[in-house]
């Protein structure tokens, strides 16, 4: 790409570039023919300098820069590209570019620059160009809650708060049939999600009942209360364990997975292509794999409990001489509707907090496949976290209204 060199500039001149101030402008004057079809003896275009002003620190909030172009002859497209990187640098540091100075197809390359919802800065030194991390939506976090401008953890947790707030508003839109979720894909999530995860949920909470059962059995066993080791184990397991550790599962192979898919989905790009189609990403991503964990959460947390209750007999019947009748009425006797409604609950609770902790991980991941690691890492731990603190504050509440 070349254009003529006007007849007022003579072919011959040799390309040259310099900085002026103006007020509070800052211009580059562009002179001479930079096509590198010009005379040879011309110095060659990447020998060119073609330098940001000399300004310390970051520019005045009202600094301009701006581009004389009366005297330049042609141009070739390394003028262009050259440009390109500079303005990128310029606009990185807070100038505004005024580019009504340059030629028609210098503007148009320019605006290539120009910040987007995902601006990338190409450095002049062949640095690593710096992404800003893309916000779920236009209107949340706003300006003053970027990284450059507060901790980035504050920025973290503003981002976290948005997606719940999206997720809430698009399930409200869904109740009131505003929203359309995709049968298939809840369907397609409940098979992922339920029978591939059911063994491992029942491996470990029948463990987790088999130790409840022996560590139970020896503290009973010092007052002679051997036959209320069944009421430990139930107890324990409906009202707090099952649902404990179906979270625990579900967040190291569901969550996971969830966060996993949806940062593939966005360094490929295929989130924005959904949001370009006019599909919002909440209904046709997060919501089926919400509304299945949600479904499926009873039936994990009963089968827990029940696998659980199950792996406490044999310590009961084989180590500490209580009989098998015995053990399962005292099952019975202790199942009341409160301890269920609250285990219920809880593991409502926690199935929730995986699914929302990886789809916010894999929807706010970066666009590598180092970003995918990383996001399916935070998800895991960020549900693990979560569901801790919601075991913790939710015991302490029940246990204080008398529950």
């Amino acid at each position: 790409m070349s254009t003529p060199a006007p007849a007022t500039a003579p072919a011959s001149a040799a390309p040259a570039s310099r900085w002026q101030q103006s007020g509070d402008e800052w211009v580059l004057v562009l002179s001479g023919d930079w096509c590198s079809q010009a005379n040879s003896s011309q110095p060659a275009l990447h020998d060119l300098p073609l330098q940001q002003p000399d300004i310390p620190g970051q520019g005045p909030p009202l600094a301009r820069i701006a581009f004389d172009t009366a005297a330049l002859g042609g141009w070739h497209a390394v003028l262009a590209s050259k440009l390109w990187e500079l303005t990128g640098q310029l606009r990185s540091r807070g100038f505004e570019l005024r580019t009504d100075g340059l030629p028609a197809g210098l503007r148009a390359v320019l605006e290539l620059a120009a910040p987007t919802s995902v601006p990338t800065f190409p450095t002049l030194h062949g640095g690593e160009p710096q992404v800003e991390r893309e916000t779920w939506s236009a209107a949340v976090p706003s300006p003053s809650l970027s990284v450059g401008h507060v901790p980035a953890r504050v920025s973290q947790a503003a981002i976290t708060i948005a997606f719940f707030g999206e997720v809430l508003l698009g399930l409200l839109r869904w109740l009131r049939g505003r929203t359309v979720v995709p049968a298939a894909d809840v369907l397609h999530q409940l098979d992922q999600i339920g029978p591939r995860s059911l063994p491992i949920v029942l491996l470990t909470c029948a463990l987790l009942g088999l130790m409840l059962a022996y560590m139970g059995g020896a503290q009973l066993g010092r007052i002679g209360a051997q036959g209320f080791l069944a009421d430990v184990v139930t107890v324990g397991m409906v009202r707090e364990l099952a649902g404990l550790m179906t979270g625990i599962v579900l967040a190291g192979r569901v969550g996971s997975a969830f966060a996993a898919q949806l940062a593939t989905m966005q360094a490929g790009e295929e989130i924005d292509a959904l949001r370009v189609l006019g599909v919002d990403p909440i209904a046709h991503l997060v919501l089926p794999r919400l509304l299945a964990l949600l479904l499926m959460a009873p039936v994990l947390i009963g089968f827990g409990a029940l696998a659980g209750i199950a792996a406490g007999w044999p310590a009961a019947v084989l180590a500490y001489g209580v009989t098998t009748p015995e053990y399962i009425h005292q099952c019975l006797r202790a199942i009341t509707s409160t301890h269920l409604w609250i285990g219920l609950f809880k593991g409502m609770i926690y199935v929730v907090l995986v699914a929302l902790a990886g789809c916010r991980e894999g929807l706010h991941a970066g666009r590598s496949a180092q970003a995918v690691g990383a996001a399916t890492t935070a998800a895991v731990v960020k549900a693990l976290v979560w569901i801790v603190a919601a075991a913790c504050l939710t015991t302490v509440v029940f246990t204080n209204l008398g529950y």
